[in-house]
């Protein structure tokens, strides 16, 4: 697989709510990792902006879920376009679609919940559309580690790549000179994701 280059890259956030990740009945342990999940979320979108990535979200019924993070929106640029999908996945809605498409990226890099639900649908969905899809495991959440790496296998079996933070970010700085550039202004978003 070629490295996941920042020139062709969208971020998209999927479903970043509240609904999914702080609700009555989670775990303790489960909310730790939700929390942590939310962070490193908050921090690649931040990355995103910082590197000229654009970014788009979608929310799952906001009305009961909630809206995106606002930690996470705060990020991104005030004109990163928000839509609210009627679908688990995002790419059996035409909006949803239409924002990734006029960014004129063809490397999709997806965080956010549910990683076996949502962002499963959404990454194969785009795939099957022609678009390359990334998941960077650390940035996605479920309310279960056996679902959550249910979630990416059923993404990685059908194709999407499977990746990391860490990874992601040093793929998109590419070279030591633009790490040496811009990690010292991507350290003030906050504790790097892989050290959470």
């Amino acid at each position: 697989m070629p490295l996941v280059r920042r020139e062709d890259s969208v971020l998209v956030v999927v479903d970043a709510q509240p609904g999914f990740f702080a609700y009555d009945g989670l775990g303790e342990n489960d909310a730790v990792r939700a929390a942590k999940a939310v962070s490193r979320i908050a921090w690649m979108a931040g990355l995103a902006t910082l590197l000229d990535v654009p970014a788009v979200v979608v929310e799952e019924g906001p009305l009961r879920n909630g809206h995106t993070d606002p930690g996470i929106l705060e990020r991104l640029p005030e004109s990163t376009p928000v839509v609210v999908k009627p679908t688990f996945g995002l790419a059996a809605h035409e909006e949803a679609v239409a924002a990734i498409r006029d960014t004129g990226r063809a490397t999709a890099v997806l965080v956010g919940f549910e990683t076996d639900v949502c962002v499963a649908q959404s990454a194969v969905g785009l795939l099957e559309l022609g678009f390359r899809a990334v998941v960077p495991e650390d940035a996605t959440y479920t309310n279960s580690a056996q679902e959550h790496e249910r979630g990416l296998a059923r993404m990685t079996g059908a194709g999407v790549e499977r990746n990391h933070c860490k990874g992601v970010t040093f793929e998109w700085l590419h070279t030591v000179e633009r790490a040496l550039e811009d990690f010292p202004a991507a350290k003030a978003l906050g504790t790097p994701p892989w050290r959470l």
